[in-house]
């Protein structure tokens, strides 16, 4: 059910965005410059398998009408591995690939945004987290690193005048730095790629 609601919101924007001009001109001084937002990902936490406790909060600021800059505060828990994409690997949610109790991640981001045509975006995400590995006990056994990259492509869509946004994208996400795992952890992950394919839907608020 998660993934079907993320994939028809993911369709629906796409098809809205395509009768919208969102870029904001060069020397317009009049535009919002700050805003807040996060992303559809929340709708995850209905999920009955593995809800990731999911949690982000998007703080940007747009330096022209081109160029966006926004820190990214999120965290999740995950019990399989990144590698595997639920939105279309049947592996993800199996008894098979499920690690031996979960990691917990606590990411602080910075992500640079560039407008190249009307709405349509070019962005890159890095992130660095820092994680908690605990067994099915919810006993820590280990703490982590990674710097998590996503790098996207996207159309950004006006609401009311200007005062809300949503943003449906495609992208890539990875993990280019991973400190060693503990042991039933680095098994079952490096079954898996460190590079897969992500949708995204961020939405915020102009101020």
């Amino acid at each position: 059910m998660q993934k079907k609601i993320l994939w028809i919101g993911l369709a629906l924007s796409l098809a809205s965005s395509l009768q919208v001009n969102a870029q904001y001109a060069k020397t317009d001084s009049t535009y919002k410059k700050w805003f807040v937002g996060s992303t559809l990902f929340l709708l995850g936490n209905f999920s009955s398998t593995n809800p990731p406790g999911f949690a982000q909060l998007n703080v940007g600021y747009r330096i022209t009408g081109k160029d966006v800059v926004s820190l990214e505060l999120i965290t999740w828990k995950h019990a399989w591995p990144l590698g595997i994409n639920p939105f279309y690997n049947k592996a993800y949610g199996t008894p098979e690939e499920k690690f031996p109790g979960y990691i917990r991640e606590y990411g602080i981001g910075l992500a640079y945004q560039r407008y190249v045509w009307k709405g349509l975006y070019a962005a890159v995400h890095a992130m660095p987290m820092w994680q908690t590995f605990k067994n099915e006990s919810g006993d820590k056994v280990g703490d982590g690193f990674i710097i998590f990259n996503t790098y996207r492509v996207g159309y950004h869509v006006k609401l009311l005048k200007d005062r809300f946004f949503i943003e449906p994208s495609l992208g890539v996400a990875g993990r280019p730095v991973q400190t060693k795992m503990p042991a039933g952890f680095k098994e079952k992950d490096d079954k898996w790629p460190k590079w897969t394919p992500e949708p995204g839907l961020h939405f915020g608020f102009n101020f």
